[in-house]
């Protein structure tokens, strides 16, 4: 682990070099509390000031030498001062002393610690201030007494003041990863970044009693946390002298507080003193936050609450959490997840005996997507006597806990106890879907539907006809699938939760047909019951996302994939360690930022994705077909191998549905390594198999491919009436009629376009792909116009280039075949001269610099301008900006 690099706060660190360089001259003082990265900031802007035209001078104030007279100003003043001066005397003296060594230069005094100045040093400080010549910038900490003169400058309006805010998410995120040397899961990332409440020094300390403890973890590159912390002794006593003495009554109200945050200042006031409650908050260890009309009491910093519940002994924790659960139940349970703290508050202090509060609460839980939650309590509900319902309740918590011999175990416990067709349909719906997706068994389909035909009540019918349906969706049947959807959609009877799962499998369905219009319908009417499917079913949202995320993905429609990313749902699954919907949500989101150019992003998320996942057969696949996307783009072959090869072996045989998706990878794939004929072959034969199967939304897709890989005049699929065969682009333009949208039309017209050879045509489509963000596309499209108007020696390629040059500025580091193909290349010499040229160093500085004869570099740049087409330097730059891969800057 190494020491953190400074991330972030570059808006903070501009302010203060503004401050001391500025023209006005005036300072900065930033305030926060302890370990907010205040004194990393401020040298970080000392270290940026150039000392030939300023003399800087730091200071650490200490409390060692808060007692002594200009003891701050140590480090800064002659160790001996004249005798016999007044206190007046002195301070002029130490001026002249600061401007005499700075010899002309602007002086700027960097303070850190401000508050722990002594007096003479901080009246120094105020006096320096006042310099015409000088700028005072420095750094206070939360409520500590300031020194008068130190006060007085921003009172004088001689510095500015502001308050130093908490690291936002993204920037604690990049800390993170810093200090692990690599990138961490977004729900890792999540969690650290609240517990730490955006505090650096409390960060780094988090992620090193986490690694200690080995609670961090590193799969496919991507560090994850598993949630438990253990305090290092160093956090604690950190943590300790923060909240410091407390007398019994307020020890009370903290301890309270940190076993039932967050907390109706009702309920509080009701177990502790009022008096003690203010002082609580006076001393900044409790804070109220308003929530709808209640006023809620929480801890002012997370990690008080970690080291609180640690020092409260065992008997006491359990007696003050029966206690909450008392008054909150004597008051009423007014509110929907009042239930669920009483539960968890009985189930801790051990009071908990009513099996059916513990098994409603464990739904209530599970319908948030707090799996680890919803199991602890769905197996005390089953422990406490709750039956054959708490046994279903387990055991379908348990599947999505990745955990499903012990589901299987559980359902079968309770087989005897099967009675009536309501239980029969849910012991086999759950029996179902642990044996089919936990367990990769995929007789289970013919298991279930055999056995569901004992069932004489429609509604347990259609449950089990809904679950039949989708399993047969997973495993390609189709056509039983969709019959299964329509017969359950069909019938009165089915519950509201069988008839949207069969709505799912239904809309799935047409999305991959292309019928995009109608399965948004679909993903429409099902979200518009969740409230109703939700406490029955809460994981019918994964069928919800599947559907809804594969018709985004095939109508292009990264906007969509970008609200949904951000919905609630992503939130719940993450927080609640729902791994199956976050992780799939992660591979939408890969693959939006993969077709905007963001290669880096889209390769860390796919990761991410394959990380989560690791555990779970179900999209594990999915997400390394992802990544070898994201792999390819960047040009990068040996990872996309990796993770093809990767790919194929976490696939699930009864996820059999998700095919296109993996087989257009592996044609992306053979392209990266240079096997542009065993990708057009590989690409060409899942072409024909989409056909078959009728899924013509992903036909369009793989036959864009070919487009990109210059197909799209080549023969495509099955021999016509009058003996020959359509063309890729005959092929698209057929589907564009069929498939819905405006993505298909376009794609087409790409490929009329690239058959034609219309540089113009293909500009035209640049700019339709662009306003739809698919900026990869339009990059290719526009390249392709490029290497037209070349051949054609048209006056209009400057202006293709410098558009190319647009859209690549808007992108990571992009190397598709189509980009590639055509693009001039240079010699390692060439590019050095190229660079150096395009940055307007001349031609005989050039050789200097690469120990090159003015000849050599003058022919260096003829063969350079004729390679790219280019006639000036400004249009050399803007020609090297056009070359993926290359932005002009570091050519070598």
């Amino acid at each position: 682990m190494s020491r953190w690099g400074f991330v972030g706060r570059m808006d903070e660190l501009n302010r203060l070099l503004s401050a001391a360089t500025g023209a006005e001259g005036r300072g900065l003082f930033f305030s926060g509390s302890a370990g907010i990265g205040k004194s990393r900031l401020l040298r970080e802007g000392v270290a940026a000031l150039p000392r030939d035209g300023y003399a800087v001078w730091s200071i650490a104030a200490s409390a060692t030498t808060a007692a002594l007279p200009f003891g701050g100003l140590v480090q800064v003043l002659p160790a001996e001062q004249p005798q016999g001066l007044s206190p007046a005397g002195v301070l002029r003296w130490a001026v002249d002393v600061l401007q005499q060594q700075a010899a002309g230069r602007r002086i700027v005094l960097a303070i850190d610690d401000a508050h722990l100045l002594d007096q003479p040093s901080a009246a120094l400080v105020h006096l320096v201030a006042r310099a015409e010549n000088a700028t005072v910038i420095g750094t206070l900490r939360n409520g500590e007494q300031i020194p008068l003169p130190i006060r007085a400058l921003w009172t004088d309006d001689l510095v500015d003041y502001a308050e130093l805010s908490p690291m936002d998410p993204a920037d604690s995120a990049g800390l993170l990863a810093a200090i692990l040397e690599g990138p961490v899961d977004a729900t890792s990332a999540d969690r650290l970044g609240r517990l730490s409440a955006g505090n650096p020094l409390l960060l780094r300390e988090l992620v090193h009693a986490a690694s200690g403890s080995g609670e961090l973890t590193r799969t496919y590159g991507i560090w994850k946390w598993t949630g438990r912390l253990e305090l290092a002794p160093s956090l604690t006593d950190l943590i300790d002298t923060r909240i410091g003495q407390l007398t019994p009554g307020v020890r009370s109200v903290v301890e309270l507080v940190a076993l039932g945050e967050p907390l109706g200042l009702h309920l509080l006031n009701q177990a502790v003193e009022p008096d003690d409650v203010e002082t609580a908050e006076e001393r900044g260890l409790i804070t109220m936050v308003r929530h709808d009309r209640r006023l809620n009491v929480r801890l002012a910093h997370p990690l008080y609450g970690e080291v609180m519940r640690r020092q409260i002994p065992v008997s006491r924790t359990r007696r003050l959490q029966a206690r909450l659960a008392e008054l909150l139940e004597q008051v009423g349970k007014r509110r929907r997840d009042d239930l669920l703290r009483v539960a968890v508050w009985r189930l801790d202090s051990g009071t908990a005996q009513d099996p059916a509060m513990l098994l409603d609460a464990a739904g209530q839980a599970f319908a948030r997507y707090d799996v680890p939650l919803a199991t602890r309590l769905a197996r005390a509900a089953l422990d406490a006597g709750g039956g054959f319902d708490a046994a279903e309740a387990l055991a379908t918590i348990l599947m999505f806990a990745d955990q499903p011999d012990e589901a299987i175990a559980v359902l079968d416990a309770v087989s005897a106890d099967i009675r009536g067709d309501r239980r029969l349909s849910r012991w086999l719906t759950v029996r179902g879907m642990v044996s089919y997706w936990g367990l990769s068994r995929e007789s289970t389909v013919e298991e279930i539907s055999a056995r569901g035909s004992e069932l004489k009540d429609s509604a347990d019918q259609a449950r089990v006809m809904a679950f039949e349906g989708i399993m047969r969706l997973h495993r390609m049947d189709t056509a039983a699938a969709l019959r299964l959807g329509q017969t359950v959609l069909d019938r009165p009877a089915a519950s509201v939760a069988a008839r949207e799962l069969a709505r799912c499998t239904v809309a799935y369905l047409q999305a991959a047909q292309g019928q995009l219009h109608r399965s948004g319908t679909a993903v429409s009417l099902v979200q518009a019951e969740a409230a109703r499917w939700r406490a029955d079913m809460p994981y019918l949202q994964l069928a919800l996302e599947l559907a809804r995320g594969t018709r985004l993905a095939l109508a292009g429609d990264l906007a969509g994939i970008d609200a949904i990313v951000a919905d609630e749902f992503a939130d719940l699954a993450g927080a609640g360690d729902f791994r199956l919907g976050t992780g799939y949500l992660a591979i939408l989101q890969a693959y939006a930022a993969r077709l905007r150019g963001q290669s880096d992003a889209a390769l860390r998320t796919a990761l991410e994705a394959c990380a989560v996942l690791a555990t779970s057969r179900v999209y594990a696949g999915l997400a390394h077909a992802e990544r070898v996307q994201a792999a390819a783009l960047r040009g990068d072959a040996a990872q996309a191998a990796e993770a093809m090869a990767e790919a194929d072996r976490t696939h699930a045989p009864g996820m059999a549905v998700l095919y296109p998706w993996l087989e257009q990878a592996r044609g992306a794939a053979l392209a990266v390594a240079g096997d542009l004929p065993g990708a057009v072959k590989q690409l060409t034969e899942l072409t024909d198999r989409l056909r078959v199967d009728g899924f013509a939304g992903h036909e369009a897709h793989v036959l864009h491919d070919l487009v990109r890989l210059d197909q799209a005049a080549a023969p495509i699929g099955p021999t016509c009436s009058d003996g020959g065969r359509r063309t890729v682009a005959q092929r698209l333009a057929e589907l564009s009629e069929r498939v819905d949208g405006v993505l298909p039309p376009l794609l087409a017209r790409h490929a009329r376009a690239v058959v034609a050879g219309a540089a113009d045509e293909l500009l035209t489509v640049a700019d339709g792909f662009a306003a739809l963000d698919l900026t990869v596309y339009a990059a290719e499209a526009t390249a392709t116009a490029l290497r037209r108007l070349r051949q054609q020696r048209s006056p209009t390629a400057a202006v293709a280039r410098e558009r190319l040059a647009a859209l690549l500025g808007r992108c990571d580091l992009v190397r598709t075949p189509a980009l590639q193909t055509g693009a001039p290349t240079l010699t390692e010499r060439e590019w050095q001269v190229a660079r150096l040229a395009a940055e307007g160093v001349t031609s005989r500085a050039i050789a200097v610099r690469l120990y090159l004869s003015a000849r050599t570099v003058e022919n260096h740049l003829q063969r350079i301008y004729s390679k790219l087409g280019v006639t000036s330097r400004v249009e050399l730059r803007a020609a090297l900006r056009a070359i993926p891969g290359h932005d002009g800057g570091d050519a070598g």
